[in-house]
């Protein structure tokens, strides 16, 4: 999606635009923004950060608390320039949430974050989506998301948006989805049909591709482990199907048509099975979760029910491993092993500081990351494995949601006016 971004760092001063509308309207991203990336500060600090006047400012924290956005804090614990320690705003968390929902082969799921990035409520359930008509999907997933939605606005707030992540080639401009091999589904128009099942919601509705939103929320993850420092970054995301996402620069670089990341379908084994997509040889046929399971499991082993939610059965392989089962070893070093064959290919190409493991593989990391980058050592170019290291995300199975959910927020973020009313009380 070629419009997405986690928009972040120092905010600056603003944009000159063509009116006051719309340069009070940009003026009070900045600020929001700028209180996001950096925390509660005083009026008079933000002022000098971002250099807007301080007289401007106040106006525009003023319309912020107004709107739900900012909530006054505590006092500054340093005294301002006329002795008086100034009074910190901070990001208010109850007026407005960001709801993702995502669609995978073996479950649905939701989340709703608030703005400041905390849980308002989450659910995932266990589904085989393969197996259904996606009108049957699609009506389980809109209760999902009017459920939620409940739940925020019983708290007094307001859905910003619903973010849709989806395994396979979407056009998000369009808001259809061209490709989902894993799923057997092509060519729907899935936000037209997810508005008519939400009764053509006051909120927008947006789909993305699910390791592309998985990648900003590990992203964001990562930032609070490097203290704020923005670095480049691969995620790979691992179900039946297989999937990545690369964040250069703090932005999501979804190609020239917003189809990247379909690494899943790199040819890394020509001798291999067939993949979901009609191909031989693909990555995901040898590193997926059935790929895993076939090598680990025999064909009756209750682990591999769909019906199973998809963390029941990994908790059965964990157990299996940590009780030293030797199937099941086996099978985790050679899916590790060619992780890291695929991710050689990845570091070699992009170079990124981080190859972050999402999904199934952060689950069985402790078991997947010695092969992986033993594989990563051995046939990276670059010198220590091009300066990458592998980092197990710690979101698991909710990282497309909680990116969906991010993305939603992240329109209030660009446009405060979206929410809320303006300093008179004038709705918007």
């Amino acid at each position: 999606m070629g419009s997405l971004m986690l928009t972040e760092g120092r905010a600056g001063g603003g944009v000159v635009a063509a009116d006051h509308v719309s340069l009070r309207r940009n003026n009070l991203s900045v600020v929001l923004r700028h209180v996001r990336a950096a925390g509660p500060r005083s009026r008079a600090r933000i002022a000098a950060e971002t250099g807007l006047n301080k007289a401007t400012v106040s106006s525009l924290v003023a319309e912020l608390v107004d709107r739900g956005l900012l909530r006054e804090g505590r006092a500054e614990s340093e005294r301002g320039a006329l002795g008086r320690p100034g009074q910190l705003v901070e990001l208010d968390g109850s007026a407005v949430c960001g709801v993702g929902a995502e669609i995978n082969v073996d479950y649905l799921a939701v989340t709703a974050l608030d703005l400041g990035g905390e849980i308002v409520t989450e659910r995932r359930v266990p589904l085989d989506v393969a197996h259904l008509d996606p009108g049957t999907t699609l009506d389980q997933l809109a209760e999902l998301i009017s459920g939620a939605v409940r739940v925020v606005e019983a708290r007094g707030g307001e859905a910003a948006g619903v973010t849709l992540a989806v395994p396979g080639l979407v056009q998000s401009t369009t808001g259809s989805l061209r490709l989902a091999p894993n799923l057997g589904w092509a060519e729907l128009p899935i936000v037209d049909l997810m508005q008519e099942r939400l009764d053509a919601p006051a909120y927008p509705v947006r789909v993305d591709n699910e390791a592309n939103l998985a990648a900003l929320a590990a992203y964001t993850e990562l930032r609070k482990d490097t203290d704020g420092k923005a670095e480049d970054i691969v995620l790979l995301t691992g179900a039946v199907g297989v999937g990545g996402g690369m964040v250069a620069g703090g932005h999501l670089l979804p190609g020239g048509h917003g189809f990247s990341g379909e690494v899943g379908h790199m040819p890394v084994a020509p001798a291999g099975g067939i993949c979901g997509c009609g191909r031989t040889g693909c990555w995901e046929t040898v590193v997926g979760l059935t790929a895993l399971l076939n090598k680990a499991t025999d064909p009756d082993d209750p682990v591999r029910d769909p019906s199973l939610d998809v963390e029941q059965r990994l908790a059965e392989i964990t157990r299996r491993a940590e009780a030293g089962e030797a199937r099941t070893l086996r099978a985790l070093a050679d899916v590790g092993t060619w992780l890291g064959i695929g991710g050689a290919i990845l570091v070699n190409i992009l170079n990124p500081n981080a190859l972050v493991l999402g999904g199934y593989f952060a689950v069985l990391g402790p078991w997947l990351k010695e092969p992986l980058e033993s594989a990563i050592r051995d046939r990276v170019i670059a010198p220590d494995g091009g300066g990458c290291r592998v980092v197990q995300s710690e979101l698991g199975f909710t990282a497309a949601v909680r990116g969906g959910a991010l993305i939603s927020l992240d329109q209030v973020f660009l446009d405060p006016t979206l929410i809320g009313r303006d300093a008179t009380g004038v709705a918007q």
